[in-house]
């Protein structure tokens, strides 16, 4: 493979960029809103914890799924010391294997943008459909990003707890308004004394979906009762490109199961 993927020091730099805060807008607002769900939740990309474990510590019965090793590795050692044991499975959000239905699925942010092509992302999103129990919610997170810079570059360094230096080039090498498409690449480099001892190269795709859009294609695949709210405030409206946008959509219950 010639790119890393969510590998072992973007893993570090996450951990050390994205502390978990549960008090942080979008943890306190998936709190709220899954807060009713007497079933089991399913996070889909869950990383290595960030919104997951205080799920867990507001007592809401969530899976995680990843397809990156080190991510899971990171969220179990976190757990473990919080004295949590969640069922972490390792799998890609088209593919994933479950026993039993989830009453909801969540994708925190913007991770569903990772998707390249919208028939992937039709199929995602058909798959998460057949894997929540009816009336079941899926929760998730996009954004349309205001920036098209395709000459930005951005450079961050992290320090971690060995005396080490992470240092992480984040380039933009491509921007397809028309297709909807950008992709950046990163770099990583860890450095301990002045020495380079690894370092990684990560391929990052975003891709975007109008306000529009993506409310039709869940309706197309069978998803009702689907409700758009920006920045973390239910049902709020959005007003401009660039605020975060949650989808909630419902699974319709069958008439003939109901009765």
């Amino acid at each position: 493979m010639m790119y890393s993927s969510y590998g072992e020091l973007c893993t570090e730099v996450y951990d050390l960029s994205k502390p978990i805060n549960p008090t942080s807008s979008d943890v306190k607002y998936y709190i709220e809103r899954l807060s009713h769900v007497k079933g089991k939740v399913l996070e889909v990309g869950c990383g290595s914890g960030r919104v997951l474990i205080p799920l867990l510590q507001a007592g809401i019965a969530v899976d995680g799924l990843d397809h990156s090793i080190p991510m899971l590795e990171s969220c179990r050692s976190r757990c473990k010391e919080l004295n949590l044991s969640p069922h972490l499975i390792e799998g890609e959000m088209h593919d994933f294997n479950i026993t039993s239905q989830y009453d909801s699925i969540i994708i925190p942010g913007g991770t569903f943008q990772l998707i390249e092509g919208r028939e992937q992302a039709m199929r995602i999103l058909q798959h998460l459909h057949a894997c929540l129990s009816p009336g079941g919610s899926l929760i998730m997170d996009l954004f349309i990003p205001s920036d098209f810079n395709t000459d930005m570059t951005i450079t961050k360094t992290y320090e971690t707890s060995n005396q080490e230096v992470i240092v992480l080039e984040d380039k933009r090498i491509e921007c397809n308004i028309l297709e909807q498409k950008m992709v950046s690449l990163l770099k990583y480099e860890k450095w301990r004394d002045g020495s380079l001892i690894k370092s990684e190269l990560q391929r990052l795709p975003l891709s975007w979906y109008g306000r529009y859009e993506f409310e039709f294609m869940l309706k197309e695949l069978g998803y009702q009762e689907v409700t758009i709210s920006a920045d973390y405030c239910y049902k709020n409206s959005p007003t401009v490109a660039g605020q975060m946008m949650t989808y909630e959509a419902i699974k319709a219950v069958d008439v003939n199961e109901s009765s």
